[in-house]
């Protein structure tokens, strides 16, 4: 199923409410422009809007991306949308003051280039906040791709990240309640690094 097809479903696939560890986490992002990648329907960009961030959510999905929209009306809040494969988006250069990336799973090679590029085109002081899946959760099945290779370690991220403060650093295991694709106990990875 494309993600097209799952944001054409009724309501939204992963709620409405912000990810669990942005909503813990956002404040260590300075004011100014924040780009969302991997948006989908909006509830992390609307979430950061309403607290008085600029913010670009960037997905593939139009129709992921129309429900951000409205999504954004009904909230009262304004968020810039994009539709473009995040591969393909030019990020710039000490451009955002911060990224977020949640549940993000691309393929190794497209997924460390595009962290290669978020080193880059962060401000200096600018903040990157991470979640995603580790190895283990295919075991657990509660939601992430069933392919392993897509799936992020801690020490991984590491790697991937040289250049930036990594300040949050850590694996866990959390209850996850994020609409009809994300329930259950999840295994995640969580980074909040900084630029220098």
């Amino acid at each position: 199923m494309s993600w097209d097809e799952r944001y054409a479903q009724e309501g939204f696939a992963f709620g409405t409410e912000p990810n669990d560890f942005l909503r813990e986490q956002h404040h260590w992002i300075p004011r100014g422009r924040v780009l969302c990648v991997g948006e989908g329907e909006g509830r992390n960009a609307v979430f950061l809007a309403e607290r008085g961030y600029k913010v670009v959510g960037v997905d593939p999905s139009r129709v992921g991306l129309e429900k951000a929209r409205v999504l954004a009306r009904k909230r009262g809040v304004s968020i810039e949308t994009v539709a473009s494969p995040i591969e393909e988006y030019p990020l710039g250069e000490e451009e955002w003051r911060g990224v977020v990336s949640i549940f993000v799973h691309l393929f190794p090679e497209v997924r460390r280039e595009l962290h290669r590029r978020v080193v880059g085109a962060l401000a200096r002081g600018g903040v990157l906040v991470l979640e995603a899946y580790t190895p283990r959760q295919l075991e657990l099945g509660t939601g992430g791709p069933p392919h392993p290779e897509r799936l992020l370690s801690l020490e991984g991220v590491r790697e991937e990240l040289a250049g930036l403060e990594l300040v949050v650093a850590r694996e866990v295991e959390r209850e996850i309640r994020e609409g009809r694709m994300h329930t259950g106990r999840g295994s995640v990875v969580q980074v909040v690094a900084v630029r220098p």
